[in-house]
Protein backbone atom coordinates (compact mmCIF):
# COMPACT_ATOMS: atom_id res chain seq x y z
CA UNK A 1 0.00 0.00 0.00
CA UNK A 2 1.49 3.62 -0.72
CA UNK A 3 1.89 6.23 1.63
CA UNK A 4 -0.29 8.77 -0.50
CA UNK A 5 -3.07 5.58 -0.14
CA UNK A 6 -5.38 6.70 -3.04
CA UNK A 7 -6.22 6.16 -6.89
CA UNK A 8 -5.52 9.94 -7.56
CA UNK A 9 -2.65 11.83 -6.33
CA UNK A 10 -3.06 14.56 -4.22
CA UNK A 11 -1.74 17.76 -5.33
CA UNK A 12 -1.00 19.96 -2.35
CA UNK A 13 -2.46 19.84 1.11
CA UNK A 14 -5.98 18.03 1.77
CA UNK A 15 -8.04 17.15 4.52
CA UNK A 16 -7.36 15.01 6.95
CA UNK A 17 -10.48 14.01 9.45
CA UNK A 18 -9.17 12.32 12.69
CA UNK A 19 -11.74 10.29 14.87
CA UNK A 20 -10.94 10.64 18.47
CA UNK A 21 -9.58 12.54 20.88
CA UNK A 22 -6.39 11.31 23.12
CA UNK A 23 -2.79 10.81 22.33
CA UNK A 24 -3.06 9.11 18.76
CA UNK A 25 -5.46 11.61 17.84
CA UNK A 26 -3.40 14.61 18.59
CA UNK A 27 0.09 13.26 17.81
CA UNK A 28 -1.68 13.27 13.76
CA UNK A 29 -3.38 16.44 14.25
CA UNK A 30 0.24 18.32 15.26
CA UNK A 31 1.81 16.62 12.57
CA UNK A 32 -0.95 16.69 9.82
CA UNK A 33 -1.17 20.59 10.52
CA UNK A 34 2.34 20.93 10.29
CA UNK A 35 2.39 19.84 6.66
CA UNK A 36 -0.19 21.77 6.02
CA UNK A 37 -3.27 19.64 5.97
CA UNK A 38 -6.48 20.98 6.89
CA UNK A 39 -7.68 18.84 10.10
CA UNK A 40 -11.31 18.22 11.59
CA UNK A 41 -10.72 16.15 14.83
CA UNK A 42 -14.17 14.55 15.72
CA UNK A 43 -14.75 13.09 19.45
CA UNK A 44 -16.86 11.85 21.63
CA UNK A 45 -17.26 9.49 24.88
CA UNK A 46 -14.31 10.56 26.92
CA UNK A 47 -13.03 14.00 27.20
CA UNK A 48 -10.62 15.42 24.88
CA UNK A 49 -7.35 13.89 26.02
CA UNK A 50 -8.75 10.43 25.50
CA UNK A 51 -7.68 7.54 28.57
CA UNK A 52 -4.08 8.40 29.46
CA UNK A 53 -5.11 11.96 30.83
CA UNK A 54 -8.70 11.54 31.95
CA UNK A 55 -8.96 7.88 33.54
CA UNK A 56 -5.63 6.09 33.08
CA UNK A 57 -1.47 7.08 33.32
CA UNK A 58 -2.27 10.48 35.09
CA UNK A 59 -4.66 9.84 37.84
CA UNK A 60 -3.53 6.02 38.30
CA UNK A 61 0.03 7.50 38.88
CA UNK A 62 -1.12 10.25 40.77
CA UNK A 63 -3.00 8.06 43.18
CA UNK A 64 -0.27 5.49 43.52
CA UNK A 65 2.03 8.57 44.77
CA UNK A 66 -0.60 9.37 47.14
CA UNK A 67 -0.29 6.37 48.80
CA UNK A 68 3.08 5.47 48.58
CA UNK A 69 3.45 8.55 50.65
CA UNK A 70 0.92 7.67 52.90
CA UNK A 71 2.60 4.06 53.03
CA UNK A 72 6.46 5.52 53.70
CA UNK A 73 5.24 7.59 56.11
CA UNK A 74 4.05 4.50 58.05
CA UNK A 75 6.66 2.22 57.07
CA UNK A 76 10.22 3.84 56.40
CA UNK A 77 13.46 1.82 57.31
CA UNK A 78 15.24 4.44 58.76
CA UNK A 79 16.57 4.40 62.70
CA UNK A 80 15.86 7.01 65.17
CA UNK A 81 12.91 8.98 62.78
CA UNK A 82 9.06 8.20 63.80
CA UNK A 83 6.73 9.03 61.57
CA UNK A 84 3.16 8.05 60.86
CA UNK A 85 0.14 9.03 58.69
CA UNK A 86 -3.05 8.63 58.51
CA UNK A 87 -5.82 9.42 55.41
CA UNK A 88 -7.94 11.46 56.82
CA UNK A 89 -10.11 12.89 53.42
CA UNK A 90 -9.95 10.05 50.49
CA UNK A 91 -12.01 12.26 48.10
CA UNK A 92 -9.30 15.11 49.05
CA UNK A 93 -6.58 12.79 47.15
CA UNK A 94 -9.13 12.17 44.39
CA UNK A 95 -10.00 15.48 44.17
CA UNK A 96 -6.36 16.79 43.78
CA UNK A 97 -6.19 14.17 41.28
CA UNK A 98 -8.88 15.61 39.14
CA UNK A 99 -7.62 19.08 39.59
CA UNK A 100 -4.41 17.81 37.85
CA UNK A 101 -6.43 16.34 35.30
CA UNK A 102 -8.25 18.96 34.26
CA UNK A 103 -4.82 21.52 33.88
CA UNK A 104 -3.43 18.80 31.88
CA UNK A 105 -6.54 18.32 29.85
CA UNK A 106 -6.14 22.31 28.85
CA UNK A 107 -2.57 22.68 28.98
CA UNK A 108 -1.55 19.40 26.92
CA UNK A 109 -3.89 18.85 24.52
CA UNK A 110 -6.61 22.21 23.64
CA UNK A 111 -4.00 24.67 24.42
CA UNK A 112 -1.79 22.79 21.76
CA UNK A 113 -3.70 23.10 18.98
CA UNK A 114 -6.43 26.18 19.90
CA UNK A 115 -4.29 28.66 17.84
CA UNK A 116 -3.17 25.61 14.99
CA UNK A 117 -4.46 27.45 11.46
CA UNK A 118 -6.71 24.59 9.76
CA UNK A 119 -7.54 22.53 12.72
CA UNK A 120 -11.22 22.25 14.13
CA UNK A 121 -12.58 20.27 17.06
CA UNK A 122 -16.11 18.62 16.45
CA UNK A 123 -17.87 17.37 19.23
CA UNK A 124 -19.48 14.56 18.58
CA UNK A 125 -19.96 10.57 17.20
CA UNK A 126 -18.35 9.81 13.95
CA UNK A 127 -20.04 7.36 11.50
CA UNK A 128 -18.87 6.15 8.05
CA UNK A 129 -20.74 6.53 5.08
CA UNK A 130 -18.33 5.26 2.69
CA UNK A 131 -14.22 5.34 2.27
CA UNK A 132 -14.57 9.71 1.96
CA UNK A 133 -17.29 10.76 3.87
CA UNK A 134 -18.06 10.89 7.90
CA UNK A 135 -21.29 11.72 9.16
CA UNK A 136 -21.51 13.83 13.17
CA UNK A 137 -24.87 14.50 14.07
CA UNK A 138 -26.33 15.36 10.24
CA UNK A 139 -23.14 16.80 9.39
CA UNK A 140 -21.15 15.32 6.39
CA UNK A 141 -17.58 15.40 6.48
CA UNK A 142 -15.87 14.79 3.11
CA UNK A 143 -12.12 13.53 3.75
CA UNK A 144 -9.31 13.11 1.54
CA UNK A 145 -7.30 11.07 4.29
CA UNK A 146 -9.14 9.42 7.49
CA UNK A 147 -7.44 8.48 11.00
CA UNK A 148 -9.33 6.04 13.17
CA UNK A 149 -8.28 6.42 16.63
CA UNK A 150 -11.16 6.07 18.86
CA UNK A 151 -9.40 4.02 21.55
CA UNK A 152 -10.17 0.96 23.99
CA UNK A 153 -12.22 0.50 26.98
CA UNK A 154 -12.22 -1.97 29.62
CA UNK A 155 -13.12 -5.03 28.51
CA UNK A 156 -15.87 -7.03 31.03
CA UNK A 157 -15.26 -10.53 31.56
CA UNK A 158 -18.61 -13.09 30.68
CA UNK A 159 -19.84 -13.74 34.74
CA UNK A 160 -23.37 -14.10 35.48
CA UNK A 161 -24.78 -11.37 37.66
CA UNK A 162 -21.51 -9.02 37.38
CA UNK A 163 -23.87 -6.25 35.35
CA UNK A 164 -26.00 -5.72 38.21
CA UNK A 165 -23.86 -5.35 41.42
CA UNK A 166 -22.86 -2.09 40.50
CA UNK A 167 -18.94 -3.00 39.27
CA UNK A 168 -15.85 0.11 38.94
CA UNK A 169 -13.73 -0.09 35.99
CA UNK A 170 -10.89 2.13 35.39
CA UNK A 171 -13.46 4.46 33.69
CA UNK A 172 -15.13 5.07 37.01
CA UNK A 173 -12.85 3.85 40.42
CA UNK A 174 -10.49 7.43 40.43
CA UNK A 175 -13.74 9.04 40.81
CA UNK A 176 -14.44 7.59 44.52
CA UNK A 177 -15.29 10.09 46.88
CA UNK A 178 -14.75 7.70 49.59
CA UNK A 179 -12.55 4.23 50.17
CA UNK A 180 -14.39 1.50 50.25
CA UNK A 181 -13.80 -0.98 53.14
CA UNK A 182 -12.98 -3.99 51.16
CA UNK A 183 -12.61 -4.55 47.52
CA UNK A 184 -12.28 -7.35 45.28
CA UNK A 185 -9.97 -6.83 41.52
CA UNK A 186 -10.34 -8.64 38.73
CA UNK A 187 -7.60 -9.29 36.83
CA UNK A 188 -3.51 -9.99 37.29
CA UNK A 189 -1.84 -7.84 35.03
CA UNK A 190 -0.80 -3.85 34.54
CA UNK A 191 -3.84 -2.27 35.88
CA UNK A 192 -5.41 -4.75 38.33
CA UNK A 193 -1.65 -5.06 40.29
CA UNK A 194 -1.23 -1.11 40.47
CA UNK A 195 -4.54 -0.78 41.37
CA UNK A 196 -4.53 -2.85 44.16
CA UNK A 197 -1.30 -2.03 45.66
CA UNK A 198 -3.14 1.56 45.41
CA UNK A 199 -6.08 0.22 47.49
CA UNK A 200 -4.47 -1.44 50.16
CA UNK A 201 -1.31 0.89 51.45
CA UNK A 202 -4.90 3.33 51.65
CA UNK A 203 -6.01 0.79 54.10
CA UNK A 204 -8.55 -0.79 51.82
CA UNK A 205 -9.00 -4.55 52.43
CA UNK A 206 -7.84 -5.79 49.13
CA UNK A 207 -8.41 -9.48 47.42
CA UNK A 208 -6.77 -9.79 43.43
CA UNK A 209 -8.87 -12.75 41.54
CA UNK A 210 -6.45 -13.72 38.59
CA UNK A 211 -7.70 -16.46 36.38
CA UNK A 212 -4.24 -17.62 35.48
CA UNK A 213 -1.60 -19.61 37.68
CA UNK A 214 0.37 -16.61 37.93
CA UNK A 215 0.28 -13.20 38.00
CA UNK A 216 1.57 -10.89 34.76
CA UNK A 217 1.89 -14.64 32.97
CA UNK A 218 4.25 -13.60 30.14
CA UNK A 219 6.96 -12.66 32.33
CA UNK A 220 9.31 -15.08 34.21
CA UNK A 221 8.03 -16.85 37.36
CA UNK A 222 11.22 -15.62 39.10
CA UNK A 223 9.98 -11.61 39.09
CA UNK A 224 6.24 -12.41 38.96
CA UNK A 225 6.55 -14.61 42.26
CA UNK A 226 9.10 -12.40 43.69
CA UNK A 227 6.26 -9.49 43.41
CA UNK A 228 3.42 -11.41 44.56
CA UNK A 229 5.36 -12.12 47.65
CA UNK A 230 6.36 -8.36 48.42
CA UNK A 231 2.14 -7.78 47.89
CA UNK A 232 1.67 -9.99 49.93
CA UNK A 233 3.34 -8.54 52.56
CA UNK A 234 1.32 -5.74 52.20
CA UNK A 235 -1.77 -7.12 52.80
CA UNK A 236 -2.48 -8.06 49.33
CA UNK A 237 -4.38 -11.14 48.72
CA UNK A 238 -3.50 -12.68 45.52
CA UNK A 239 -5.55 -15.61 44.18
CA UNK A 240 -4.56 -17.42 41.09
CA UNK A 241 -6.30 -20.21 39.53
CA UNK A 242 -9.48 -18.65 39.90
CA UNK A 243 -13.09 -19.41 37.61
CA UNK A 244 -15.31 -17.09 38.22
CA UNK A 245 -18.77 -18.54 38.27
CA UNK A 246 -21.26 -15.86 39.46
CA UNK A 247 -21.74 -12.64 41.17
CA UNK A 248 -24.50 -11.50 43.24
CA UNK A 249 -25.00 -8.51 45.57
CA UNK A 250 -25.17 -8.72 49.04
CA UNK A 251 -26.44 -6.46 51.89
CA UNK A 252 -22.84 -4.91 52.82
CA UNK A 253 -21.76 -4.68 48.49
CA UNK A 254 -20.83 -8.09 46.21
CA UNK A 255 -19.82 -11.79 46.52
CA UNK A 256 -18.04 -13.47 43.99
CA UNK A 257 -18.63 -17.30 43.99
CA UNK A 258 -15.71 -19.07 42.13
CA UNK A 259 -13.50 -22.17 41.60
CA UNK A 260 -9.81 -21.98 42.98
CA UNK A 261 -7.91 -25.24 42.75
CA UNK A 262 -10.79 -27.70 42.40
CA UNK A 263 -12.59 -25.60 45.38
CA UNK A 264 -15.64 -23.80 45.62
CA UNK A 265 -14.89 -20.62 47.46
CA UNK A 266 -16.97 -17.69 47.91
CA UNK A 267 -15.20 -13.84 48.13
CA UNK A 268 -17.23 -10.78 49.73
CA UNK A 269 -16.21 -6.85 49.14
CA UNK A 270 -18.00 -3.94 49.13
CA UNK A 271 -17.02 -3.22 45.43
CA UNK A 272 -15.40 -4.60 42.68
CA UNK A 273 -12.56 -3.49 40.50
CA UNK A 274 -13.30 -5.14 37.22
CA UNK A 275 -9.43 -4.64 35.04
CA UNK A 276 -9.73 -8.11 32.84
CA UNK A 277 -8.30 -6.23 29.83
CA UNK A 278 -9.41 -3.59 26.91
CA UNK A 279 -11.83 -4.29 24.15
CA UNK A 280 -12.11 -1.50 21.19
CA UNK A 281 -13.91 1.23 20.76
CA UNK A 282 -15.13 0.50 17.15
CA UNK A 283 -18.89 -0.04 17.59
CA UNK A 284 -21.09 2.49 15.48
CA UNK A 285 -18.59 3.64 13.37
CA UNK A 286 -19.93 1.71 10.57
CA UNK A 287 -16.54 0.14 9.38
CA UNK A 288 -18.19 -2.27 6.67
CA UNK A 289 -19.70 0.86 4.88
CA UNK A 290 -15.86 1.67 3.85
CA UNK A 291 -14.63 -1.74 3.92
CA UNK A 292 -12.29 -1.39 6.87
CA UNK A 293 -11.84 -4.59 8.38
CA UNK A 294 -11.31 -5.90 12.06
CA UNK A 295 -9.78 -9.40 13.80
CA UNK A 296 -11.53 -11.40 15.64
CA UNK A 297 -11.96 -9.10 18.75
CA UNK A 298 -12.91 -6.29 17.15
CA UNK A 299 -9.31 -4.42 16.82
CA UNK A 300 -8.67 -2.62 13.63
CA UNK A 301 -6.00 -4.21 10.88
CA UNK A 302 -3.72 -2.20 9.58
CA UNK A 303 -0.64 -3.28 7.81
CA UNK A 304 3.38 -1.35 8.71
CA UNK A 305 2.19 1.69 7.67
CA UNK A 306 -1.03 1.76 9.87
CA UNK A 307 -3.11 1.91 7.13
CA UNK A 308 -6.16 0.02 6.89
CA UNK A 309 -7.34 -2.76 3.46
CA UNK A 310 -8.39 0.51 2.00
CA UNK A 311 -6.08 3.08 0.76
CA UNK A 312 -6.92 6.59 2.40
CA UNK A 313 -8.24 5.18 5.54
CA UNK A 314 -5.94 5.04 8.73
CA UNK A 315 -5.73 3.31 12.59
CA UNK A 316 -3.60 3.73 15.19
CA UNK A 317 -3.35 3.82 19.24
CA UNK A 318 -5.20 0.97 20.69
CA UNK A 319 -7.91 0.37 18.63
CA UNK A 320 -5.66 -1.15 16.48
CA UNK A 321 -4.43 -3.23 19.99
CA UNK A 322 -1.44 -3.92 21.68
CA UNK A 323 1.18 -2.37 22.26
CA UNK A 324 -1.52 -0.09 24.12
CA UNK A 325 0.70 2.73 25.88
CA UNK A 326 0.14 6.02 25.48
CA UNK A 327 3.91 6.86 23.96
CA UNK A 328 3.12 4.39 21.33
CA UNK A 329 -0.55 5.50 20.59
CA UNK A 330 1.45 8.84 20.15
CA UNK A 331 3.86 7.68 18.07
CA UNK A 332 1.55 5.69 15.75
CA UNK A 333 -0.53 8.67 15.49
CA UNK A 334 2.25 11.16 14.23
CA UNK A 335 3.79 8.35 11.91
CA UNK A 336 -0.08 7.31 10.02
CA UNK A 337 -0.62 11.08 9.56
CA UNK A 338 2.72 11.35 8.04
CA UNK A 339 1.91 8.82 5.53
CA UNK A 340 -1.28 9.67 5.05
CA UNK A 341 -0.46 12.99 4.24
CA UNK A 342 2.87 12.32 1.95
CA UNK A 343 2.76 14.28 -1.32
CA UNK A 344 2.40 11.33 -4.28
CA UNK A 345 5.78 9.03 -4.80
CA UNK A 346 7.04 9.12 -1.40
CA UNK A 347 7.71 6.47 0.36
CA UNK A 348 5.90 5.66 3.67
CA UNK A 349 7.67 4.52 6.88
CA UNK A 350 6.87 1.78 8.71
CA UNK A 351 6.53 1.20 12.72
CA UNK A 352 9.14 -0.33 14.60
CA UNK A 353 8.83 -0.56 17.82
CA UNK A 354 12.46 -1.42 18.50
CA UNK A 355 13.07 -1.80 21.23
CA UNK A 356 10.39 -0.93 23.45
CA UNK A 357 10.41 -0.31 27.40
CA UNK A 358 7.29 -0.59 29.33
CA UNK A 359 6.45 -0.41 33.07
CA UNK A 360 4.70 -1.54 35.85
CA UNK A 361 4.06 1.05 38.20
CA UNK A 362 3.85 -1.52 41.49
CA UNK A 363 6.29 -0.65 43.97
CA UNK A 364 9.01 -2.18 43.65
CA UNK A 365 8.19 -1.19 40.12
CA UNK A 366 8.33 -4.00 37.38
CA UNK A 367 9.82 -2.63 33.88
CA UNK A 368 11.50 -4.11 30.71
CA UNK A 369 13.55 -4.21 27.39
CA UNK A 370 14.31 -6.42 24.81
CA UNK A 371 14.18 -9.79 25.10
CA UNK A 372 14.59 -11.74 28.24
CA UNK A 373 16.71 -14.95 28.01
CA UNK A 374 13.52 -17.18 27.03
CA UNK A 375 12.17 -14.85 24.25
CA UNK A 376 15.60 -14.64 22.56
CA UNK A 377 15.78 -18.36 23.17
CA UNK A 378 12.21 -18.40 21.01
CA UNK A 379 13.75 -16.62 17.97
CA UNK A 380 16.97 -18.21 17.80
CA UNK A 381 19.42 -16.34 19.73
CA UNK A 382 21.80 -17.85 22.14
CA UNK A 383 21.45 -16.07 24.94
CA UNK A 384 23.02 -15.35 28.54
CA UNK A 385 21.02 -13.15 31.52
CA UNK A 386 22.93 -11.94 34.87
CA UNK A 387 20.60 -11.33 37.61
CA UNK A 388 21.82 -8.66 39.71
CA UNK A 389 20.09 -8.49 43.21
CA UNK A 390 19.47 -4.77 44.61
CA UNK A 391 21.23 -5.51 47.75
CA UNK A 392 24.43 -5.31 45.38
CA UNK A 393 23.66 -1.56 44.43
CA UNK A 394 24.70 1.00 46.53
CA UNK A 395 22.02 3.54 45.92
CA UNK A 396 19.61 1.01 47.18
CA UNK A 397 21.47 -0.03 50.38
CA UNK A 398 21.72 3.83 51.39
CA UNK A 399 18.13 4.07 50.50
CA UNK A 400 17.74 1.09 52.47
CA UNK A 401 15.33 -0.18 49.29
CA UNK A 402 17.00 -3.54 48.59
CA UNK A 403 14.09 -5.42 47.29
CA UNK A 404 14.08 -7.10 43.77
CA UNK A 405 16.73 -7.34 41.15
CA UNK A 406 18.17 -6.15 38.06
CA UNK A 407 18.65 -8.69 35.11
CA UNK A 408 20.33 -8.28 31.55
CA UNK A 409 20.65 -10.36 28.62
CA UNK A 410 22.93 -10.42 26.30
CA UNK A 411 24.36 -12.55 23.05
CA UNK A 412 27.08 -15.24 23.95
CA UNK A 413 28.21 -14.72 20.68
CA UNK A 414 29.10 -11.40 19.93
CA UNK A 415 28.30 -10.03 23.78
CA UNK A 416 25.46 -7.46 22.33
CA UNK A 417 22.78 -6.34 24.71
CA UNK A 418 19.26 -7.84 23.91
CA UNK A 419 17.12 -7.03 26.80
CA UNK A 420 16.56 -6.17 30.44
CA UNK A 421 14.12 -6.59 33.68
CA UNK A 422 13.71 -4.73 36.78
CA UNK A 423 12.17 -5.49 40.05
CA UNK A 424 13.04 -2.72 41.71
CA UNK A 425 12.18 0.71 43.58
CA UNK A 426 11.95 3.16 40.48
CA UNK A 427 13.25 0.32 38.24
CA UNK A 428 12.08 1.72 35.44
CA UNK A 429 14.69 4.42 35.46
CA UNK A 430 16.82 1.73 34.10
CA UNK A 431 15.49 0.78 30.85
CA UNK A 432 16.16 3.75 29.13
CA UNK A 433 20.12 3.16 28.89
CA UNK A 434 19.10 -0.27 27.84
CA UNK A 435 16.80 0.56 25.19
CA UNK A 436 19.37 3.09 23.63
CA UNK A 437 22.30 -0.14 24.03
CA UNK A 438 19.86 -2.17 22.36
CA UNK A 439 19.25 0.87 19.50
CA UNK A 440 22.85 1.55 18.89
CA UNK A 441 23.97 -2.33 19.21
CA UNK A 442 26.43 -1.82 22.17
CA UNK A 443 27.57 -4.70 23.93
CA UNK A 444 28.25 -5.45 27.84
CA UNK A 445 31.22 -4.78 27.47
CA UNK A 446 30.62 -1.47 26.38
CA UNK A 447 28.28 -0.46 29.04
CA UNK A 448 30.65 -1.39 31.78
CA UNK A 449 33.35 0.59 30.09
CA UNK A 450 30.77 3.96 30.73
CA UNK A 451 31.09 6.22 33.72
CA UNK A 452 28.29 6.09 36.31
CA UNK A 453 28.09 8.18 38.95
CA UNK A 454 28.55 6.56 41.98
CA UNK A 455 25.52 6.28 44.09
CA UNK A 456 22.87 6.52 41.71
CA UNK A 457 20.39 3.87 40.42
CA UNK A 458 21.79 3.69 36.93
CA UNK A 459 24.77 1.69 38.64
CA UNK A 460 22.61 -1.37 38.42
CA UNK A 461 23.34 -1.21 34.56
CA UNK A 462 27.15 -1.15 35.00
CA UNK A 463 27.44 -3.74 37.63
CA UNK A 464 24.58 -6.08 35.37
CA UNK A 465 27.08 -5.51 32.27
CA UNK A 466 30.12 -6.24 34.92
CA UNK A 467 28.44 -9.55 36.07
CA UNK A 468 28.63 -11.31 32.60
CA UNK A 469 32.40 -11.35 33.57
CA UNK A 470 33.03 -11.21 36.97
CA UNK A 471 31.79 -11.64 40.37
CA UNK A 472 30.83 -8.06 41.60
CA UNK A 473 30.58 -8.84 45.17
CA UNK A 474 34.33 -8.81 45.08
CA UNK A 475 34.51 -5.55 43.60
CA UNK A 476 35.54 -2.28 45.25
CA UNK A 477 33.31 0.65 45.13
CA UNK A 478 32.58 2.54 41.73
CA UNK A 479 33.45 -1.03 40.47
CA UNK A 480 35.65 -1.29 37.00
Amino acid sequence: MSGSGDETEMNGAGHLVVIGGGSAAFAATTRAADRGWRVTLVNDGLPIGGTCVNVGCVPSKALIRAAEAHHRARSHPFAGIASSSKVTDFGAITAQTNALVELLRQEKYLDVVKDMPGVEIVKGRARLRNRREIEVGGRILQADRVLIATGARPRLPEVPGLAQVGYLTTDTVFQLREAPDSILVLGGRYIALECAQMFARLGVKTTVLQRSERILPTESAVLTDALSGYLWEEGVDIQTGVELHSVCSGTTGASIEAVVGGETRTFRAERILVATGRAPNTEGLNLKAAGVEVDEVGFIKVDENLQTAIPGIYAAGDVIGDPMFVYTAAYEGALAAENACAPGGEQPRARDYHPLPWVIFTDPQVAGVGFDQAQAKAVGIDAETVTLPMTKVPRALVARETRGFFQMTRSRADDRILGARALAHEGSELTMEVSLAIQMRMTARNLASLFHPYLTLSEAVKLAALSFGKDVSKLSCCAT
